[in-house]
């Protein structure tokens, strides 16, 4: 059907737009929906979303944003991964199989066996990660006006301030409850709802990231002239909606210094930096305020909450990491020795628990359900073929961020570029020594604020209400 852009349409979207918002408000409160029953949910609730909304597109009620018309690689490939996960628990002639891995006769006996040696966990990851798409679809589809971008990125606030305040309450006071339960481990450290501090420190920046956009984009476009016109936008600093989210974004810091997490707080505060950096290159908004807020979320934030509130016990994790105690390195080494074995399209989504035993040696003696680093759990799993379409993904989402800061004149798409642009950076980053993208709730919340690259490069200079 054509795209509509000759007559306005009244928005019928508006319930699915609020659905969307409650479901990423929910999505990490049931233990980062790393449950079965959380993700099924997730997943009916995004097929739900797109059907209805497909529904409302047949009945000529909604239109196709004009993103949509432009380069639309952020859908074509996670289909594409999908794609190539569906490949994995077809089944093949075992002779054909033999060629791309090994084949353990007594456990895959038959003529036909399939390229995952877990089928059934990997199917489990195909409707995962259509999922994902349908949520990065709904992006798009939904966040058409400024008004609902300014919206989006005020609830991730409120969900990462949320979070932020249960975590740091229950670290504070020693109640330690996580979700409707007594926390079995991490204690003394914030873990909000989910189970894992590293989860939570990964969920913090990724709200972090949409506030700094927020406020990037409510900053005054011109130097005040006159003395009641500074005492004026002081006023509205301390009182408006700046304050709110100022203090809610410190108060996601106070919570991620609480988590201790060592590649969490470095890949947040190294984020924040190169992306403040390729802002103000990109944008040339070389002015007092856009300055002064970054480096006060930089400085602020790390010297006066991080003293109070235990930055320096970060800091002594970062330097008294014995080396000897971690065994990441040897998960690492022996990972490298199962992706030599099956290069080209990996053991099979979600199996890394059920292949790495075969390959874990003496001097590993914790089982590890996750490779504890996400670059090499993907290829793992999905080989280097499966992870082509997330890398491309991923490069197609910098690349319109910057060009979004350094072509679009409108301040606030250019400010809430700098939401992707940080969250890869420090999703970049944070993988490396953790798997915070094998979880549903962090995964989702990336592939949301991912689609925003889009969103902000292509939406209409129109698009107000």
């Amino acid at each position: 059907m054509p795209l509509n852009t000759s007559k306005a349409i009244k928005p019928k979207d508006t319930t699915l737009f609020y659905i969307f918002l409650a479901l990423i408000i929910w999505l990490p409160l049931p233990l980062g929906s790393n449950r079965p029953w959380a993700w099924h949910l997730m997943e009916v609730m995004s097929y739900s979303l797109v059907a209805v909304w497909g529904y409302h597109y047949i009945q000529q009620k909604v239109e196709l944003p004009v993103v949509f018309s432009k380069n639309n690689w952020l859908i074509t490939g996670l289909l594409t991964f999908a794609a190539i996960i569906l490949l994995q628990i077809i089944p093949f002639p075992a002779s054909l199989i033999e060629l791309l891995r090994p084949v353990n006769k007594s456990v895959e006996p038959g003529n036909w066996i399939t390229l995952s040696i877990d089928p059934v966990i990997s199917w489990l990851h195909i409707k995962q990660t259509l999922a994902y798409t349908c949520l990065a679809f709904l992006t798009l589809a939904l966040i058409n006006t400024r008004k609902r971008l300014k919206v989006l990125a005020l609830v991730f606030v409120i969900s990462g301030a949320l979070q932020a305040l249960y975590g740091s309450l229950m670290t504070l006071s020693g109640i330690e409850f996580g979700f409707f339960f007594k926390k079995e481990a991490f204690h003394g450290v914030a873990t909000g709802t989910f189970w894992n501090r590293n989860h939570l420190a990964n969920y913090l920046i990724l709200c972090l990231a949409m506030g700094t956009g927020l406020l990037l984009s409510e900053l005054y476009q011109t130097q005040s002239t006159t003395w009641r016109e500074r005492s004026r936008r002081i006023l509205a600093s301390l009182l408006g909606n700046k304050a709110r989210v100022r203090i809610s974004l410190a108060i996601m810091v106070i919570a991620l210094v609480l988590t201790h997490s060592r590649m969490g707080n470095t890949a947040f505060f190294f984020s924040l930096i190169a992306s403040g950096i390729i802002w103000l290159a990109a944008t040339k908004r070389f002015t007092r305020g856009s300055i002064a807020l970054i480096i006060s979320l930089i400085v602020i934030d790390t010297m006066i909450v991080g003293a109070w509130f235990g930055i320096d016990k970060v800091a002594e994790r970062l330097e008294g990491t014995a080396f000897n105690k971690e065994t990441r390195d040897e998960v690492n080494r022996d990972t490298l020795t199962l992706i030599q074995d099956q290069p080209l399209f990996g053991t099979g989504a979600g199996s890394f628990y059920t292949a790495f035993p075969q390959y874990r040696q003496a001097d590993i003696t914790l089982y590890y359900d996750h490779a504890h680093n996400d670059y090499l759990q993907f290829v793992a799993e999905h080989g280097l073929i499966g992870v082509i379409p997330l890398i491309s993904i991923v490069i197609a989402a910098l690349v319109l961020s910057v060009q979004t800061m350094r072509k679009r004149k409108t301040l606030q798409m250019q400010a809430m570029a700098f939401a992707p642009l940080m969250s890869i950076i420090a999703m970049l980053l944070h993988s490396t020594v953790d798997f915070s993208l094998q979880l549903p709730a962090n995964a989702a919340s990336f592939v949301i604020v991912l689609s925003l690259a889009w969103v902000v490069r292509y939406m209409p200079r129109s698009a107000k209400a």
